[in-house]
C-alpha cells in the first residue's frame, strides 16, 4: 500500500511529488462522482442553475435571467460557466457542478503548490488532503452558486501578491499582475469582495510584517489596466443596456446587505466559529496549536513555515473572519475564502502534536474515512430530505404530457428547479398579487421576480394576478402548478387534478375540451414533449 505521506520529511523528489499529484486527483475524482448524486437543491441550485441553461437557451450572454427576468443580483461568471458546460457536457445536475467542481479542484491544487513552495512536500500533501476531505471540498466543492467561484479567486489573487511580495525588495510584477487578474475574476465572480478580501488581507499583512512601503514598485499601471480590460466591459455594458444596473448590484445587492439587518439568515457574531468547525472538520482543531506567536525560539524544525508566512495565514484568516461576522445576515458559504490558510495551519499543527505518535497514520486514514462517509451520507440523503419542496416528480410528469406551446402557471411559490428539468423554453407565469407583494415582500422570491421586471417590463408579463387563472381553465394546453390541494383550482370550470407530488399538486386545463376534441386535433396524433421528457415513447 503507498503510503499517505512520504517517510522523508524532507523528500521533494519526483516519486514524493508524483504520489502528491495522484492523491490531489483521487480527491477530485471522489468529488466528481459525489456531484452526480443527488438532485438539485433549492433554491439556490435551482436557481442558479437554471439561470445558466436559460442563457444557453436565449442567447442572451449579456443578461442572467431568472424565469425570463433579468436577475442581478450576482456578476456572470458562474453563469457563463454554467452555459459552456450544459453545452460540452449536455443538461444534467452534474454539468453545473462540474464549474465549482473545477474551482474546488483549482483551489486544492493551489494550496499544495504554496504549501511546498514555502514549506515542505510533506506538508502541502497533507494541507491539501485536509482541504479535500473536507465537508468544504466535498460538499461546497459540488455546489452550484457562487461561493466557491469567489473564494477560489480570492485565495489565488491573496496567493499571488504574497508571493510577489516576498520575492525581494520589490514585488516580482508577473505574480503582482497575475494578482490583478485574479482579482478580476473575482469580481466577476461575486462583486466587490473578489477585490477588497484580497486586498484586506494583503493590506492587513504587509503592515505586521512591516513590508508596507513595498505597495509603492507594484506595477499598478499595467496591473489595473489588466484587471479593467478583464473585470469591467460587462459591468459597463450592463449599466449602459440598465441605466438603474450599478445602483441595484452595488448599492442595493452589495452595500445594502452588508450594512443592513433587514435581509434573511441572522446570526449571531460566533456564526463563523461553528461554520468552520463544521467545514474543516475536524482538521480545523489542529490549527488551534498554531495560535500561539511563532519565535525564533519556538521556530525549531524545517517543518515550519517561515514566520511571514505563518503571518499571511493568520491575517488571512482573522481578517475575512471579522469582515463576514460583522453583518446582521451571514450565510456558511460566505466564510470558505478562509479554508485554505486554516488547512496549512492545521498540517502545521498535525505534525508537531501527531505526527511523531506511531499510531499518527492510523488517525489520520480513519478520519480521513470519517469526513468521506459524512460526505457521502449527506449527499445521499439530501434529496429525500428536500422532497417535498423540490419539483422533479412534478417535471418528470409535466414533461412528457405538455407541449412547448403549452403554458405554465405556477402558484404559492416559485419552483426554481421546474424549468431546468423540464427544459423548457418559455418562462413560467407566476401568480400572485403582485402590487401587495411589492409593500409587503421581504428578500425572498417574490422580491427576487419584481426586482427583475423592474428592469424589462415586457418580461415583466411573466408575472400577473391569479384572475387570469380562470380564462386559462378553459383553454386546452394549460397547467397549473401549486403548493397545496388549491380550492381556487377545484373551485373553476375545466381545471381537473393530473398529477400529485410530494410536495406541489399539478392540475390541467380544459380536460373536457381537449378529450372531446382530441380527434380534431392535429397534436393529438402526433403529441411533441418538453425536450426534459425522459420516456422516449412520449417524443
Amino acid at each position: 500500500m503507498t503510503p499517505i505521506f512520504p517517510t522523508s520529511v524532507n523528500s521533494s523528489n519526483s516519486a514524493a511529488r508524483r504520489q502528491s499529484w495522484l492523491v490531489l486527483a483521487a480527491l477530485w475524482l471522489l468529488l466528481l462522482v459525489l456531484a452526480g448524486l443527488r438532485p438539485l437543491a433549492v433554491p439556490d441550485e435551482g436557481r442558479y442553475g437554471e439561470i445558466g441553461r436559460w442563457m444557453l437557451v436565449s442567447g442572451d450572454w449579456l443578461t442572467p435571467r431568472l424565469n425570463g427576468l433579468p436577475f442581478f443580483h450576482k456578476p456572470p461568471l458562474l453563469h457563463w460557466l454554467d452555459a459552456v458546460s450544459l453545452i460540452v457536457f449536455g443538461v444534467s445536475e452534474w454539468s453545473l457542478r462540474l464549474v465549482p467542481a473545477l474551482h474546488a479542484g483549482l483551489m486544492m491544487t493551489t494550496l499544495y503548490l504554496a504549501a511546498r513552495s514555502v514549506s515542505s512536500e510533506v506538508i502541502a500533501r497533507r494541507a491539501s488532503v485536509m482541504l479535500g476531505t473536507s465537508l468544504t471540498f466535498l460538499v461546497a466543492g459540488q455546489y452550484i452558486n457562487h461561493d466557491m467561484l469567489v473564494a477560489t479567486w480570492i485565495s489565488l489573487a491573496i496567493w499571488a501578491f504574497a508571493f510577489a511580495f516576498t520575492a525581494g525588495d520589490r514585488p516580482n510584477a508577473t505574480l503582482a499582475r497575475l494578482g490583478f487578474l485574479t482579482c478580476a475574476l473575482g469580481m466577476l465572480s461575486k462583486g466587490l469582495i473578489g477585490v477588497a478580501l484580497p486586498g484586506l488581507v494583503i493590506l492587513v499583512w504587509l503592515i505586521w510584517t512591516r513590508q508596507f512601503k513595498k505597495m509603492l514598485y507594484l506595477p499598478w499601471i499595467s496591473g489595473l489596466a489588466l484587471f479593467a480590460v478583464v473585470a469591467l466591459p460587462w459591468f459597463v455594458l450592463a449599466q449602459r443596456t440598465y441605466p438603474d444596473f450599478f445602483n441595484y448590484m452595488f448599492v442595493g445587492q452589495q452595500f445594502n446587505r452588508y450594512t443592513a439587518a433587514t435581509y434573511n439568515n441572522p446570526q449571531p457574531y460566533w456564526f463563523y466559529l461553528l461554520a468552520l468547525a463544521l467545514l474543516l472538520f475536524p482538521w480545523v482543531f489542529f490549527a488551534l496549536g498554531q495560535v500561539r506567536r511563532v519565535t525564533s525560539t519556538t521556530r525549531a524544525t524545517a517543518l515550519d513555515i517561515p514566520q511571514v508566512w505563518w503571518q499571511l495565514c493568520w491575517a488571512w484568516v482573522l481578517s475575512i473572519l471579522v469582515f463576514f461576522s460583522i453583518p446582521n445576515s451571514k450565510l456558511v458559504g460566505y466564510i470558505l475564502p478562509v479554508v485554505p490558510p486554516l488547512a496549512l495551519l492545521a498540517a502545521l499543527g498535525w505534525q508537531r502534536a501527531v505526527t511523531h505518535k506511531t499510531w499518527a497514520r492510523r488517525l489520520f486514514v480513519g478520519l480521513i474515512a470519517v469526513n468521506v462517509g459524512i460526505a457521502l451520507a449527506i449527499v445521499l440523503s439530501v434529496g429525500q430530505v428536500t422532497r417535498n419542496s423540490r419539483t422533479q416528480d412534478v417535471a418528470v410528469v409535466l414533461a412528457c404530457a405538455a407541449t412547448p406551446k403549452d403554458t405554465i402557471y405556477v402558484a404559492d411559490g416559485y419552483p426554481y428547479d421546474l424549468p431546468f428539468y423540464l427544459q423548457s423554453q418559455k418562462p413560467l407565469i407566476v401568480l400572485t398579487d403582485w402590487p401587495q407583494a411589492r409593500h409587503t415582500a421581504g428578500d425572498d422570491w417574490q422580491r427576487e421576480l419584481f426586482e427583475g421586471a423592474d428592469f424589462d417590463a415586457g418580461a415583466g408579463q411573466a408575472l400577473q394576478s391569479p384572475a387570469v387563472l380562470g380564462p386559462a381553465g378553459m383553454l386546452p394546453g394549460s397547467w397549473y402548478l401549486t403548493r397545496h390541494d388549491d380550492p381556487l383550482a377545484r373551485g373553476l370550470p375545466g381545471w381537473a387534478l393530473f398529477f400529485k407530488g410530494a410536495g406541489w399538486q399539478l392540475y390541467r386545463s380544459g380536460a373536457a375540451l381537449a378529450d372531446a376534441s382530441a380527434t380534431k386535433r392535429p397534436e393529438a396524433a402526433e403529441h411533441k414533449s418538453l425536450p426534459g421528457c425522459k420516456d422516449q415513447g412520449h417524443k
